[in-house]
């Protein structure tokens, strides 16, 4: 498909393209499927709010009432095939949906006996277990893609011929009846740990996402964006990174973000003169820097905080500085960009301001405070996210333009649970791998790899780290990328003494960036099918804007200070100012522009600014920052020369 064709695709064409959760039958809410679906997705939210209120159900059990009823939705919404009817299940559909369905409820009626019989599982057992793991895996594939199951099959696999492979990965291996068992009656496959997230934290913060969503949120940050940002240089970029990174870390979709704010965003780029690459690039850069942006971070910070049993709240405080860095970095290279080009912003008066927006809208911001408020306080996130889902009602009620209907809210119980369909069986689908990688010992063997190759090098294994987590997360959604990259990358920087904390940050930053980097950047692809860009420039393009992205995690892990580990209001302090310049150099390195053109030796000697700074050390930090004031005070002076001679 050319870039033109591209270009003409409907947004919604193109976020089936790129976007495989996107790509569900339409029912009308009068037909018989689309009254069981629209009863499901209500019962299925209502569920959650319940158990949230009241308490989950016994961890199993719960767990497999999230998962079946999840299946049995994705049989019915998400075709076979893109051969397959878009307008009604195939009679296959329903059958495949039905026994999802029986898989939760023979947990259900026969936990007592499950739990008693552990170890000697039944053949009843096993023929569940069997099927629970061939349905898991065409669910996943349909709503997910392709990759993602075919590396679940591979897994699952290797636990069976575990005897037969190389020494490096071998191990004793485990029967049919075996496998079949630990993924289906235990908590350690199936309705592992990600599964056990989805069904408590992450389903509610999708719910709340969309209450937010009916209560007019989004356009809340696109006008509060516009008000602050749209009239300095490049205004319309600046405005997609501020609009685009806050939607980003309610709604945890890299790719559905690009897609629904980049519809705004994109063409103001280019109206200004951006080209349809980096205007693609930048939406994409921004939308996926939402992942690692508190107060949600798209949801991951929860299977953070369960993985690393510390609270949500350290994690979020934690992740506050390196994607400020991150954003920092972003504005710096479109500023530097527009600088260079001579893009200016829009006009003051085709601007709302920013008092007017907030007057208008500012309440909206409440259920959020009070989200804030219940974390720092202690509060559980189950709870903080309940009480935060009745917080928008109230709060968007203050004012009629904002109340939420009755209709609005039965919709947002729908599109919630519909949304949260794709993070569900992501979660399930990777349970199988993380089970295998469990009972295997896979992730220790791959961590061992890592660190023989690294030779005991901590720069070298962090590369190393670095590579795997991008190749792992290439096509996935950020939370099953980041719970595989954790399994397998992370045990191998914790070996070279780096904390557990800091490397779950490292590997999520690059699980998260996958969705940059070429050959298979979804969110790049997708900006570049709204801007109209060339899909693979548009990437390379994402990966420069996303620099600092690429260096800011190795920042932490030489300077723990930047996630608040071990250190003192001074060290924070000193390790986030040398860090801002680093980024600054960074940028100016990057774009080759700072005053005016950069050559290329001052390119280099920036580039070394910020690799020096992002080695902590009173030595490292004076040299890194010395060489940044030379150009800096260099390029200020042969600009007020050209002032000179052009007057």
């Amino acid at each position: 498909m050319s870039n033109q064709q591209e270009q003409g695709l409907g947004h919604e064409a193109l976020l089936e393209k790129y976007d495989t959760e996107s790509r569900f039958r339409k029912f009308d809410r009068n037909s018989i499927p689309g009254m069981i679906v629209f009863i499901m997705c209500i019962g299925l939210s209502i569920f959650h709010l319940y158990t949230a209120w009241d308490g989950p159900l016994v961890t199993l059990m719960h767990r497999a009432v999230h998962t079946t009823v999840v299946m049995a939705l994705v049989f019915i919404l998400y075709p076979f095939s893109g051969k397959s009817s878009k307008k009604k299940p195939a009679i296959y559909d329903w059958i495949f949906s039905m026994l999802s369905l029986s898989l939760g409820i023979y947990i259900v009626m026969n936990y007592n006996g499950i739990v008693m019989r552990a170890g000697m599982p039944s053949s009843t057992d096993v023929t569940f277990g069997f099927m629970a793991i061939l349905l898991v895996l065409e669910a996943g594939r349909r709503i997910t893609g392709n990759e993602i199951a075919i590396l679940a099959i591979l897994f699952l696999i290797y636990a069976y011929i575990g005897p037969k492979l190389p020494n490096l990965i071998a191990h004793r291996g485990y029967g049919l009846k075996d496998i079949a068992e630990y993924m289906y009656l235990t908590t350690e496959g199936i309705f592992g740990i990600a599964i056990g997230v989805s069904s408590t934290y992450i389903f509610l913060f999708v719910l709340f996402g969309a209450f937010l969503s009916k209560s007019g949120m989004g356009q809340f940050f696109n006008d509060l964006a516009m008000a602050i940002a749209g009239q300095g240089k490049g205004g319309p970029a600046k405005v997609a990174v501020i609009s685009s990174g806050l939607l980003g870390s309610i709604n945890g979709s890299a790719v559905a973000n690009v897609v629904t704010t980049g519809a705004f965003t994109i063409p103001l780029m280019k109206k200004i003169g951006y080209e349809p690459e980096f205007a693609g690039a930048v939406e994409a850069t921004a939308s996926c820097g939402g992942q690692i942006l508190p107060p949600v971070m798209g949801a991951t910070a929860f299977i953070m905080a369960e993985y690393l049993g510390m609270k949500y709240i350290h994690i979020a405080a934690a992740a506050v500085i390196p994607a400020l860095l991150y954003y920092l970095g972003v504005i710096v290279m479109i500023h530097l960009r527009a600088s260079k080009n001579g893009l200016t912003g829009i006009p003051k008066e085709e601007l709302p301001k920013v008092w007017d927006v907030l007057k208008e809208r500012g309440h909206l911001l409440l259920p959020l405070i009070i989200l804030l408020y219940l974390l720092i306080k202690g509060f559980t996130p189950i709870y903080a996210a309940f009480y935060s889902i009745l917080s928008t009602i109230v709060a968007s009620s203050l004012k009629k333009d904002t109340r939420m209907s009755f209709k609005d809210m039965v919709d947002a119980l729908e599109e919630g649970a519909r949304t949260a369909l794709g993070v569900a069986m992501s979660c399930a689908i990777v349970g199988l791998i993380i089970g295998v990688a469990t009972l295997t010992g896979f992730g220790l063997k791959l961590a061992g790899a890592i660190l023989f190759l690294g030779k005991g090098n901590l720069f070298i294994t962090l590369i190393l780290t670095m590579i795997a987590c991008i190749v792992l997360g290439m096509g996935l959604p950020s939370i099953p990328a980041y719970i595989i990259t954790a399994t397998m990358a992370a045990p191998a920087l914790a070996e070279m003494g780096v904390p557990h904390h800091v490397s779950h940050m490292f590997v999520f930053y690059f699980g998260m960036l996958a969705n940059l980097t070429p050959p298979v950047a979804l969110a790049a692809f997708a900006g570049a099918g709204i801007a109209g860009g060339n899909p693979a420039k548009t990437g390379f393009q994402a990966v420069k804007l996303a620099s600092a992205g690429f260096i800011v995690p190795y920042i932490f892990v030489y300077s723990p200070a930047l996630l608040l580990i071990n250190t003192t209001p001074i060290g924070i302090t000193i390790a986030t100012i040398t860090a801002i310049v680093g980024v600054v150099a960074l940028g100016v390195a990057v774009e080759g522009y700072l005053f005016s053109r950069v050559n290329v030796i001052y390119r280099i000697i920036m580039f070394a600014s910020a690799i020096l700074l992002m080695k902590p050390g009173t030595t490292t930090d004076i040299i890194g920052i010395a060489l940044f004031l030379v150009i800096f005070f260099i390029q200020k002076m042969s600009g007020k020369k050209s002032d000179l001679i052009a007057a």
